[in-house]
């Protein structure tokens, strides 16, 4: 059940590029997508049914669902061009993490820390604040906690420790 709900999840996902960024049928699917998001997780625990792959395919989720947020919003967003600078270190520094990850363990280490978690929650909501938050602002929010999750995300990994914020060894 919890992997249909991410299967939900993706389909959702690439629904959203049928329809203009932020009207209603677009926040419709959207809010429906970080619902699956919220909830797959807790059904693959109370179900038993946690796995390598759910994990993986979640992190695969979250990834299509990010991708076509930023092939839908960033046209529509007036962001600075720090900002597009900030969001491309960071994705440096998740590909380094991705590859280092693999390098050390043979496997695509995926974690879900506090962080992460944080990380994705604010993601989630940023699109649905621009109406009374400048972008500016809220970015630079984003992009710190995001920031930090991924050092930290990529020490876990390089480590192999078990962090204080629940992360799990890779």
């Amino acid at each position: 059940m919890a992997n249909i709900l991410t299967g939900i999840r993706i389909l959702c996902s690439l629904a959203l590029l049928f329809f203009p960024a932020l009207s209603p049928a677009f926040l419709g699917l959207y809010l429906f997508a970080g619902f699956t998001d919220m909830i797959d997780g807790a059904v693959a625990r109370r179900t038993q049914t946690v796995s390598e792959f759910g994990s993986v395919f979640d992190t695969a989720a979250d990834f299509v669902l990010v991708a076509v947020c930023l092939i839908k919003l960033i046209p529509v967003l007036d962001l600075p061009m720090w900002v597009y600078i900030w969001i491309a270190v960071i994705a440096l520094i998740k590909a380094i993490n991705v590859i280092s990850g693999y390098l050390a363990q043979n496997r695509l280490a995926v974690l879900h820390t506090t962080m992460t978690k944080l990380t994705g929650l604010l993601l989630f909501i940023l699109p649905l604040t621009t109406s009374f938050v400048d972008l500016r602002y809220s970015s630079v929010l984003v992009c710190a906690v995001a920031t930090f999750a991924a050092i930290q995300e990529g020490h876990f990994i390089r480590t192999g420790a078990t962090g204080s914020d629940g992360a799990e060894k890779p």
